[in-house]
């Protein structure tokens, strides 16, 4: 085999700073487009974006050219600025928390992980969260 063949699928979830409820419908939408052609340009594939008005899930496909770090670095900072640009009119500042969670997908699994992310308000309003691929909340 000439080049390398992988299959290599994350499941990243992070939250706005203090767990804010920030993403309001807008800004989730700015968020995600944002979160996908960040990870496009660095040759990942965004597979499912979705969460909460205080946090993110994204499921990426990546290349073995982009660690993990940089990938969440890039996607979490580009989000960010153009958060805080877009939210700066309405007065207040946009920020993620430092931290992130990262848990490898097997193939298999990257169905039931998708339909996770998009069934989040469900998830949380049905009390039927995995807290393994939820962000903790402050003292935890």
């Amino acid at each position: 085999m000439r080049a390398p063949y992988t299959q290599l699928y994350l499941h990243l979830v992070w939250a706005t700073r203090d767990r804010l409820p920030l993403l309001v419908p807008q800004a989730q939408s700015t968020a995600y487009d944002s979160l996908r052609a960040e990870c496009e340009q660095m040759g990942a594939e965004a597979l499912a974006i979705g969460g909460m008005p205080d946090h993110v899930h994204l499921l990426v496909r990546f290349p073995t050219t982009v660690c993990v770090a940089g990938l969440v670095k890039q996607v979490k900072g580009a989000s960010s600025r153009l958060l805080s640009l877009r939210l700066a009119e309405d007065g207040y500042p946009f920020r993620w928390q430092g931290g992130y969670g990262a848990f490898t997908v097997s193939r298999s699994h990257v169905s039931p992980v998708r339909a996770y992310i998009a069934n989040q308000e469900r998830h949380h309003a049905g009390g039927s969260l995995l807290s393994m691929l939820e962000p903790p909340v402050a003292g935890e």
